[in-house]
């Protein structure tokens, strides 16, 4: 007799941030607005319940279309959900007619159903494959963790985990791997919890390699700097972006983004000749100074808002700034692809 199939883990999603979100989108009707971080469809639920607006959803998750389904037929013709990676929103908005909006939404990151389902490979504290990818395709992190020389691996654990063992760690996973491959997060999780120690506040010692492996695959970092620059193209005058981001690598990569596009970036000696960037005029406003944190009750009643970093800019009149020439935070992508 066969053994019954267990049942699919169920997913609960609490949006962080979300009427901060909501206060910086200010939805109106007629509006068109884009949750470009779809997930379980929370900033796209509460932008369609505000106001008579069109709202069009983007995730890089083939299952987000599923998890649409019921949204989509309760506001039926008012919400499109989109698959590809927010990075390539305005050719992805452009291919469905749609040149300019009013609003954008990011909430960056895992979502929490792919983090809470053993299945996809994200979190150590139940075991599944070492997989990490968020769109089912290229390269898994068992790939990275089994092939990368040494220094590249300690580099990727360092730069994307911030993680001050990282050379320790990729010592001990080249010698464990040389006996058989790595495929599992448990596996992994244990093999770096031998090496690290846990820490005071007790976050566990894998958490840092984790995240690192999860960026690398995913090529999240290069994504948001794309996502942005999408972003400052697709609002119109007065339009806003709202950026929810969960760890400081993000949150350096949208506050430079936001001062330097807001024109209050560091200018360099005036002795110096004037740059092109100098004299390009402000596409981006802050909307508040600084970053908007999660209150007490918030981070009370939902843990992952505690982290949470919520910078939002408003679209000026100026032109678009010019691209800038392809930098280090895509060279991993560029090397992934080659």
């Amino acid at each position: 007799m066969r053994e019954p199939v267990p049942p699919r883990p169920t997913f609960s999603h609490t949006p962080v941030l979300l009427r901060e979100v909501l206060d910086v989108l200010t939805p109106q009707d007629g509006a068109i607005y884009v949750d470009a971080t779809f997930g379980a469809g929370g900033y796209s639920r509460a932008i369609l319940e505000a106001a008579e607006c069109t709202v069009w959803g983007i995730d890089r998750d083939p299952e987000a279309q599923n998890r649409a389904a019921d949204l989509i037929a309760r506001f039926p013709g008012r919400l499109t959900v989109l698959q590809g990676c927010y990075g390539d929103m305005a050719e992805l908005l452009e291919n469905a007619g749609v040149g300019q909006v009013d609003g954008i939404a990011f909430d960056l990151g895992v979502s929490s159903m792919q983090l809470d389902d053993p299945d996809r490979g994200f979190s150590f504290r139940a075991d599944g494959p070492l997989d990490m990818r968020m769109s089912k395709d290229g390269m898994t992190a068992a790939d990275v963790v089994n092939e990368l020389p040494e220094k590249e691996l300690a580099d990727v654990i360092y730069k994307y985990g911030e993680e001050r063992a990282s050379r320790r760690i990729a010592k001990t996973i080249i010698d464990v791997r040389a006996d058989k491959p790595i495929t599992g997060t448990a596996e992994l999780a244990r093999l770096i919890r031998g090496v690290v120690k846990k820490s005071k506040d007790g976050i566990d010692p894998a958490t840092r390699t984790f995240q690192a492996l999860r960026i690398y695959v995913n090529d999240e970092l290069g994504d948001l700097e794309r996502g942005l620059r999408a972003a400052e193209a697709l609002l119109v005058p007065g339009g806003r972006m709202a950026v929810v981001s969960f760890h400081s690598l993000e949150d350096r990569i949208v506050k430079d983004f936001m001062r330097v596009r807001s024109g209050a970036a560091a200018r360099p000696s005036r002795h110096l000749p004037v740059s092109a960037e100098d004299q390009q005029a402000a596409s981006i406003r802050p909307v508040h100074r600084g970053a908007v944190k999660a209150s007490s009750d918030e981070v009370s009643t939902n843990p992952r808002a505690r982290s949470a970093r919520l910078r939002a800019g408003e679209r000026t009149d100026a032109p678009v700034w010019p691209t800038p020439p392809r930098g280090p935070a895509n060279d991993d992508a560029n090397r992934r692809a080659a």
